[in-house]
Order: structure tokens, then C-alpha cells, then sequence
């Protein structure tokens, strides 16, 4: 697993910085209105495009992120450039570099003083529903514990095309939704802010390599360039009442939250874990090629608008059934082709117990037993100026490897949007 890299920017060699130079992900901030490509070193942030323009940083073409879509530019030159250029930053930024400190710290920003932008351009979304506890847990609600799993589910991994363009970064806030919500009690529809508004904890797998045609196991996990934390905001009311028989789409569309950081599938290799025992062996095109989860800590703070945060779930990336390379092997058996800058969701990352369920459906078991906090208040399902925020680290020998916080306030419904 390795240990700490030592680096001369003294914040980056605390055991629990989440951004040592064992990590540097790859994100943008705003410098004025321009998202200027950077990466995380401590409590820094260290501005790429100025690094290039020094001439301290010359792999590959030298450009990459000379401009806004710097870091897709990145992500499509492939693996070996994505290694090239982490060993050269981590060369820079090393304890043992004296000769370019100085240049390199006129390029280096408070981090705490920066405002992040959205670390990469969404091609295309999908989300899935690869988490077995969590897909048991809603089958059980609705259909019982014998018929929990829906029969493909053993199989294939389960997933549906969303919206690239309500990707979100951390700290942007969201809008309760309308909708038509349908209740036993009557025979038609109601057009109304959604009442069961929900969180789902998942991780984020971003495609680097682009692909036309089926792709395997191996050369999926190959073109996956990192990792972001991900929060599917759902309202399960509108949900429940349109997903039958395509499955989510307005339930969905609200917005989908990631951090602002890109951890690399690099970064995280040492922290790789197996998959979970299978009932069924997978087909030829979907087996596991090797360990291809990853062990990482999660977690989930309610802030409420009054009130101190209450951590609300714990669970670990590695609960899940699939692993983002067999999604991404899935998803191009069609034919399909595959973008830099896709973008899929893995499905809510739920553990065995109750504690570590990753969604307010499963907490409150659907609004039967609801929340208490530690204010005292209770939730069923979220509340107007409800404060969500994911947190995840993949812990080592003295280093941890973070990706910041994927955090967003719930702002109540528009008064009547269609009101005349």
C-alpha cells in the first residue's frame, strides 16, 4: 500500500490531509469566470496552467491545461500520458526539490480562498443500481423479501441514461422539485413539490478513453481515469409515480451533486479490493478481471438548517456488486460508444446494517421509521435548508486519500411554476 510522500509544501504531510502527494487530483477552479485546470496538494491548490506556462511541466504536448477543457484534453491522451504527468507533478512537489520551489509557490493558491468549478466537462450521464444491500432493501419495501431482487439483477449490472447537464459540483445548492405525486387515496394525479425528497450516496466513475464498439472488463477498468463522490438526488414520490414501466426520469433530473475533485484510478491502486461472492458466475464479458473495487471509507452528514450536522450513514465503496469496470463493459455491449468526460454513477453504496444505508428511503425504511437527529429533530425525508455532504478517504500508512466534499443545500419548491 505504500506510505506518505513527503513533500515540501508542509500541509501535504499530515496523516489526515486528504490531498498528500500521494494523491494530487485534478480539478478546476474559478480564476475570475475562466475554470483554470489545478490539482490539491495540502491545504493548496496548485494552478496547472500556470505550472505549464513556467515551463516546469512539459509532458506530452505541454498544453493540456492551457484552456477551460483542459482537463478532458488531459483524460484523452490516455494512461500513459495521465502516469507521465502525475510522476512529473509528484517530482516537483517533492520534499527533495529544492531548485523549483520557488517558482512553483508563486503558483500555488489558499485553497480555503478558492471557489471550485464542476473538475471536468460531462459528456454523457449514467447511473446504476449495482448495490446489493441497497437494492434488496427497496425490493423488500415494495415487493418482499422473496421477490427483493428482480431476476436480471444477479447478472447484469442495472442502470439508466440520466442528465449530464444537472451534474452539479459540490456547494451548489438544489431546488425541491414539482411533480405529479399519486396517492392510493385518489383516482388522478396532483402536480406538487415533491414531499419525499432523498439523498443517495454513490461513487462516480469518469471516462478518459473514449471507445466505439464492446469493450472488456480489462480494457474498461483501463479507460477509467478516476473517481469522484456522487450524490443522486432523487424524489421518490414523483418516482414511484412515473418509473413504471421505463424506469427514473423526472425523479432524477434535479440534480446530481459530485465533488470538485478527480481522484485517479492510480491514486487509488493500492486500496483495490475483490468484488463480493457471486450466486451466479457472470457471462464471459462481465467477469471479474481482478480486484477492481476499491476500499473506501464513506460517509454521509445531515446539517439541519437549525442545528449541528448529525453523520447519518457510514458504509465502504467496496459493499458493491459490480465494479465501475463492469458497468462500463456493460454499457458498450450494444455497441455504444463510450465518451471522454462520461460519467457513471454507481447505484446507492449501502452496507449490511442500518447504519450504513445509503439513502433516506432505507433509513427511515420508507418513511416508517423516521430519523432522529442529534438535535432531536426527525426526518423521514429531507426538509428545505437540509445540508447534505459526502465524504470519502481510502486510508494508507500515514496518508489518507480524499476527495473533498460533494455538499448541497435543498432550497424549497418554486411557488406555483406554472401559475398564470
Amino acid at each position: 500500500m505504500g506510505s506518505l510522500i513527503k513533500s515540501w509544501v508542509e500541509s501535504a504531510n499530515s496523516a489526515e490531509t486528504p490531498f498528500p502527494l500521494n494523491n494530487l487530483p485534478f480539478g478546476r477552479y474559478f480564476d475570475g469566470a475562466v475554470k483554470t485546470p489545478c490539482t490539491a496538494i495540502g491545504d493548496d491548490i496548485l494552478d496547472l496552467r500556470a505550472v505549464e506556462k513556467t515551463g516546469l511541466l512539459t509532458v506530452g504536448r505541454g498544453d493540456f491545461f492551457q484552456h477551460a477543457g483542459g482537463v478532458n484534453a488531459f483524460m484523452e491522451a490516455g494512461p500513459e500520458t495521465w502516469s507521465a504527468v502525475r510522476a512529473a507533478l509528484t517530482k516537483l512537489l517533492s520534499e527533495s526539490n529544492f531548485e523549483k520551489r520557488e517558482a512553483l509557490s508563486a503558483c500555488l493558491r489558499p485553497m480555503n480562498e478558492t471557489r471550485m468549478a464542476m473538475p471536468f466537462d460531462v459528456s454523457e450521464f449514467t447511473d446504476f443500481y449495482a448495490g446489493r444491500h441497497h437494492a434488496t432493501n427497496v425490493g423488500t419495501m415494495f415487493r418482499g423479501a422473496e421477490n427483493a431482487l428482480p431476476p436480471n439483477w444477479l447478472h447484469i449490472p442495472i442502470g439508466y441514461n440520466g442528465r449530464a447537464s444537472s451534474v452539479v459540483v459540490s456547494g451548489s445548492d438544489v431546488r425541491r422539485p414539482w411533480g405529479q405525486l399519486k396517492s392510493p387515496d385518489h383516482d388522478v394525479p396532483a402536480f406538487l413539490p415533491s414531499r419525499r425528497f432523498d439523498f443517495e450516496l454513490e461513487m462516480g466513475a469518469v471516462v478518459g478513453m473514449p471507445s466505439d464498439g464492446p469493450i472488456s472488463v480489462t480494457e474498461a477498468d483501463a479507460a477509467i481515469f478516476g473517481y469522484v463522490l456522487l450524490n443522486d438526488w432523487s424524489a421518490r414520490d414523483i418516482q414511484a409515480w412515473e418509473y413504471q414501466p421505463l424506469g427514473p426520469f423526472q425523479a432524477k433530473a434535479t440534480a446530481t451533486t459530485i465533488s470538485p475533485w478527480i481522484v485517479t484510478a492510480e491514486a487509488l491502486d493500492p486500496f483495490r479490493v475483490d468484488t463480493p461472492a457471486r450466486e451466479f458466475a457472470l457471462l464471459d464479458h462481465l467477469k471479474d478481471a481482478g480486484p477492481m473495487l476499491y476500499d473506501i471509507e464513506l460517509d454521509v452528514t445531515l446539517s439541519p438548517k437549525n442545528g449541528a450536522p448529525t453523520t447519518v450513514t457510514r458504509t465502504n465503496y467496496r459493499e458493491m456488486y459490480y465494479s465501475a469496470a463492469q458497468q462500463l463493459a456493460h454499457h458498450t455491449t450494444s455497441g455504444c460508444p463510450m465518451r471522454t468526460g462520461d460519467l457513471l454513477g454507481s447505484g446507492t453504496i449501502s452496507g449490511p446494517e442500518k447504519s450504513a444505508r445509503g439513502s433516506m428511503l432505507e433509513l427511515s425504511w420508507g418513511g416508517k421509521e423516521p430519523l432522529t437527529l442529534d438535535n432531536g429533530e426527525t426526518r423521514a425525508f429531507l426538509e428545505d435548508g437540509d445540508t447534505l455532504t459526502l465524504s470519502g478517504a481510502a486510508r494508507g500508512d500515514g496518508f489518507t486519500i480524499g476527495f473533498g466534499p460533494c455538499a448541497g443545500t435543498l432550497l424549497p419548491a418554486l411557488n406555483e411554476p406554472y401559475a398564470v
